[in-house]
């Protein structure tokens, strides 16, 4: 009796959470939204994807959050990226806040992205995205403020996450997706506080014999005092 109890919740919490991790196919979620019916993998295209969840419509800092995505929504064009958001109220409750979102936005015109409906929670709790310290007004955990970037692979790439009571820096989920898509071309990483143009570092897994020719631009090699020859920069390859 005891074992059928615990494969019976085994099976349960398998199905309610979609824990994501890197690499992994995201979720190709069909759901209702600010502009109708949507299906994700579709949605995408061949392109790559920033889906930004929110808590809940008419609140101060997912307004201020959406309205600076759709000021800033030309950045993620050019770089090939569609942008969507999420919010657990309806359809019809997120056409109704896109003019406040506007308004303090200081836009006009038509919403540059859709949010989509999940009035039900299913993609706030399937994907894990309750913060169990923050309430609502119901006393129910709100749904973080989570990042998850996709590549035109349908793949995750990354995810940040903040607490309810914190808005996310634009900025740096711009400079995440540079990263992103110039580290797949090439073989660099990006050191701490890296920005499109800076210097990148050169992937421990390439043989030294080997540098000068992947890197026609040069690279330097950082003195430290352990005298290993690890700290190996050059120019940024896409710029």
């Amino acid at each position: 009796y005891f074992n059928v109890i615990s494969c019976c919740l085994l099976f349960w919490c398998t199905n309610l959470l979609t824990i994501m991790r890197l690499g992994q196919e995201f979720p190709n979620f069909e759901k209702d939204s600010s502009e109708g019916q949507l299906k994700f993998h579709d949605f995408i295209g061949d392109q790559w994807c920033v889906l930004a969840s929110h808590p809940a419509d008419f609140t101060p800092v997912c307004t201020t959050e959406l309205g600076h995505m759709a000021k800033i929504v030309d950045e993620f064009t050019k770089r090939n990226t569609k942008v969507i958001a999420l919010s657990c109220d309806s359809a019809e409750s997120h056409k109704e806040w896109i003019p406040d979102v506007q308004k303090i936005a200081g836009l006009e015109g038509k919403f540059p992205y859709p949010i989509i409906d999940d009035s039900n929670r299913e993609m706030a709790t399937s994907l894990d995205m309750l913060d169990p310290d923050e309430k609502d007004s119901k006393g129910a955990p709100m749904t973080c403020r989570a990042i998850f970037i996709i590549g035109p692979d349908k793949k995750l790439k990354a995810q940040i996450l903040y607490p309810a009571s914190t808005g996310r820096n634009f900025d740096e989920i711009i400079r995440c997706l540079d990263s992103l898509q110039m580290t797949v071309k090439n073989k660099v990483a990006t050191p701490v506080n890296w920005n499109k143009g800076s210097e990148c570092m050169v992937l421990p897994s390439i043989k030294q014999e080997d540098v000068e020719g992947l890197f026609p631009k040069g690279h330097r090699i950082a003195d430290v005092p352990s005298g290993k020859g690890y700290m190996r920069f050059t120019p940024d390859p896409a710029n």
